[in-house]
């Protein structure tokens, strides 16, 4: 068991400090920890990439740097970025839901196809500096129903993904009790649920807008 370092004790180097983002309507911030990403959460996009849409939903995870709310660099070693938007959960102390937002798990399609066929992580397809691009979060209230939230990307202005999250197989309290059963949850975790089809390539230089209906729009560029 790792040992907790004590007050008189000094690390021998400084680490990145703490990554925060911003809260919608507030002063205050939400301090990020782990990133949590459901795979094949919807069953047309499951078909849409070619997998059994019989095949239950499953975890993988992103680095925390790979976070952004803002323009990013077209990524290097790969020439087809996709899209893919997801409504992200925000977890808050005692695993409650404290709130959420609109993100894009931005993927490295061609190499995360190269490591499924080698029988290697998706790492390099997945984490990379922006890959996990996400909205300014919005305070959860009981009132909010999930199942009634629509998701919409649009590359260049044009419509690219227009899901409802009602089309999720685990909803996001199913997702956060499936997490659960293995990790403990962390005030400051986000989790990306999973994204409906119409997923696609993005080129340098293209604009995209991610909204949730009524509650927040978001925009970005590649460069």
């Amino acid at each position: 068991m790792l040992k907790k370092r004590t007050i008189s004790s000094k690390p021998f180097f400084e680490i990145d400090k703490q990554i925060y983002l911003p809260v919608k309507g507030s002063n205050s911030v939400f301090p990020l920890q782990s990133i949590y990403c459901v795979g094949r959460n919807y069953a047309a996009h499951s078909i849409e990439m070619g997998e059994d849409e019989r095949v239950p939903p499953f975890f993988f995870s992103k680095a925390s740097w790979a976070i952004t709310n803002s323009d990013l660099n077209y990524p290097l070693d790969t020439k087809n970025l996709q899209y893919e938007v997801e409504l992200v959960i925000a977890v808050g102390p005692d695993a409650s839901i404290f709130g959420f937002g609109i993100g894009v798990d931005l993927t490295r399609r061609d190499l995360q196809k190269k490591a499924k066929i080698e029988g290697k992580p998706w790492f390099r397809g997945k984490s990379f500096p922006g890959s996990a691009v996400v909205s300014p979060i919005i305070l959860f209230n009981e009132t909010i129903k999930f199942e009634d939230l629509k998701l919409r990307l649009l590359v260049n202005d044009k419509l690219k993904q227009n899901g409802s999250c009602y089309d999720m197989i685990w909803s996001p309290k199913e997702i956060m009790c499936q997490l659960s059963r293995d990790n403990t949850l962390k005030p400051g975790d986000l989790i990306f649920t999973g994204t409906p089809e119409g997923v696609g390539k993005l080129e340098k230089g293209d604009d995209v807008s991610i909204s949730i209906p009524d509650y927040i729009n978001h925009k970005f560029s590649i460069l």
